[in-house]
């Protein structure tokens, strides 16, 4: 028991654990060949495409395979490792977002040793988006900044980290879900308007006008395409809705037949008015809007559940100690299926006879957001203590 505690507050391991296997994932994949960073590809010719005014949604099979999904706003920061040869640029954008992940974490209200036991619990996460040359930590980065500058009373600050996560990916929107949590509401409207008429604007330095309103234009259809093509993948769909569906065999499940109920659950855990100021809710409330975002998205795949479970360990850490038997087993049984599913932990046969064909990657993590819901209905937080940050 000593030993483990010793690995928990190992920061050094930790770290190694965090940036070694990304650095890890991604050189493997450059070592293997171009197909293995695609999306790097993908995301460098967003930039390209925007200072040519070619199209950024239409395939270049002549460059890469699949395509790109992403606006204007993302060319902006993808850009810096545009300049770099392709080998080099995606490993340094693969650490980049292993950087400001981390960065994000370690902002929490927490001790540092819970901060730590975020980043262990999720090394294995972070290692697959790297491999698979995902934006999704820098997603999650941003709305966990978004709380974070709200908790702070940086509203201006946290109005662009939710534009920008937004403008890169629909997801960041969620960072509203703390709007309650701010004491200056209306400063982070007003900031929310002012960085998106600035990021509305910024591209079109590099382009034109009529490119950027041309390019948002076709940016909805497009991804209304994108997630059609999700519902009919193997490897899509892989929330509570297309559980459900692939479960029961039910391939024409109505989304709002799920999603109605789960935002009435999300709802009213907003109800404990007392407990707004409380940082133990309000890191309740950040956990559930992390898992919320992906696993009632049709669009969230395997390596989405990065957001996920980074809201899966703040909840763990939150718990009133001692955790319990209880809470101990929903998070092996999500480390097992949301996080291990796709490596040699789960034998072969039942990650592709069961896990990917049913989606149960979402299943834990479904459970553990009720059980938060269920925390922040009736947790009394004025009983506990407030967490003490440190360095």
């Amino acid at each position: 028991m000593h030993k483990i505690k010793t690995l928990f507050n190992n920061k050094p391991f930790i770290l190694t654990l965090w940036f070694g296997l990304s650095a890890f994932a991604v050189i493997k994949g450059v070592l293997a060949g171009p197909a293995n960073y695609n999306n790097y590809i993908i995301y460098k010719h967003n930039f390209l495409n925007l200072i040519q005014q070619h199209s950024l949604f239409g395939p270049q099979p002549e460059y890469y395979f699949d395509l790109n999904h992403y606006g204007p706003v993302f060319a902006l920061v993808i850009a810096p490792f545009t300049f770099f040869p392709d080998q080099i640029g995606v490993i340094l954008w693969v650490l980049f977002n292993a950087w400001i992940l981390y960065k994000a974490i370690m902002m929490l209200p927490l001790t540092v040793n819970q901060r730590l036991i975020i980043l262990l619990l999720n090394a294995n996460s972070l290692m697959g988006s790297s491999g698979n040359v995902q934006v999704n930590p820098l997603i999650t980065a941003l709305v966990i900044f978004s709380f974070i500058f709200i908790k702070n009373k940086q509203d201006f600050w946290a109005a662009l980290a939710i534009v920008v996560g937004t403008a890169i990916k629909l997801y960041g929107i969620v960072g509203l879900a703390f709007f309650f949590f701010s004491n200056n509401k209306l400063k982070l409207v007003l900031g929310m308007f002012f960085w998106g008429i600035v990021l509305f604007l910024l591209p079109m330095l590099l382009s034109s006008p009529a490119f950027i309103m041309a390019t948002y234009h076709d940016w909805y259809p497009d991804l209304l395409l994108k997630n059609a093509a999700n519902l009919q993948s193997t490897r899509g769909y892989v929330c509570v809705m297309g559980m459900i569906s692939k479960i029961f065999h039910y391939p024409h499940l109505p989304n709002m037949a799920i999603l109605a109920p789960a935002l009435l659950l999300f709802s009213l855990s907003f109800i404990k008015i007392k407990y707004w100021r409380n940082v133990h809710y309000q890191l309740l409330m950040l956990a559930s809007t992390l898992i919320f975002t992906v696993i009632y998205s049709t669009g969230s795949e395997p390596p989405t559940y990065i957001i996920a479970f980074i809201g899966v360990a703040i909840w763990f850490v939150n718990l009133p100690k001692p955790a319990g038997g209880f809470n101990i087993a929903l998070l092996l049984f999500a480390l097992l299926l949301s996080s291990f599913s796709n490596s040699d932990v789960i034998p072969r046969y039942i990650r592709v006879n069961y896990i990917i064909p049913y989606a149960l990657i979402a299943l834990p993590c479904f459970v553990i957001w009720l059980k938060i819901i269920y925390e922040m209905l009736t947790r009394k937080f004025e009983h506990e203590s407030q967490l003490f940050t440190g360095n």
